[in-house]
């Protein structure tokens, strides 16, 4: 299927009667706030399967969700039946992210786990409390480096809010540009997260669909030459 563009930072991958898979830009919310109900991808796709019609019924459900900053693939239902089969078996489709972060790694390869919690502003952070926090697990794998920046490939075992963002930075490598988990960093002008592939199983027939989009331009400028 040809890719379909949308307003403000949306581009539909593939869609079908059941699923629609888009690639969302940096700076676009996937749901709606209190301050911001409209600019939201979650509301477009909306607009976008309702073909302007405000009283159709039909409509686009949540699965998953990316960061206000995050850039990269998301995968919306068209059906309750559809978005429910998804989420049951999340954990168990690959998902696989690109970061740049501050500094360079001795490991160049590792893998992260810890138990997440969240304070009353909204901050996630680790815990040794097992009961309250929730298990998280994250790879990463460095690809290139410079003198100041590492550009990793991620796999997010878990979804926890927060995760891969919490645990690079716990691991002394903030997210470029993600100034709450501790990055001052400016050069993107974003933050440097991308969700760079997804592999699920198709809500109905169960084929398996791997998509993949390109690493950001301005990712990779930071290692021209590396």
């Amino acid at each position: 299927m040809a890719k379909k563009h949308l307003l403000k930072g949306l581009t539909i991958i593939h869609e079908d009667q059941d699923i629609i898979v888009v690639n969302k830009a940096s700076g676009l919310l996937t749901i709606a706030t209190v301050k911001e109900k409209i600019n939201t991808a979650h509301f477009m796709l909306n607009d976008y399967v309702r073909k302007g019609n405000p009283k159709s019924r039909a409509r686009v459900f949540i699965v998953h969700r990316l960061d206000r900053e995050t850039s990269g693939l998301l995968v919306f239902a068209k059906s309750e039946k559809a978005k429910q089969y998804l989420q049951e078996n999340w954990s168990q489709f690959s998902k696989k992210y690109v970061a740049v972060v501050e500094g360079t790694f001795q490991d160049k390869k590792g893998v992260i786990e810890s138990y997440l919690m969240e304070n009353s502003s909204c901050h996630v952070f680790s815990t040794q409390d097992k009961v309250k926090g929730k298990y998280a697990k994250t790879a990463y794998s460095v690809v290139k480096e410079s003198d100041k920046y590492s550009l990793l490939e991620v796999d997010l075992f878990t979804g926890r809010k927060n995760q891969i963002r919490v645990h690079l930075s716990e691991a002394g490598h903030p997210i470029v540009g993600d100034k709450v988990y501790g990055s001052r960093d400016k050069v993107l002008n974003r933050m440097g997260l991308h969700s760079l592939s997804l592999t699920f199983a198709h809500p109905y027939s169960k084929k398996e669909m791997h998509f993949k989009t390109p690493v950001p331009q301005a990712f990779q400028m930071l290692f021209k030459g590396k």
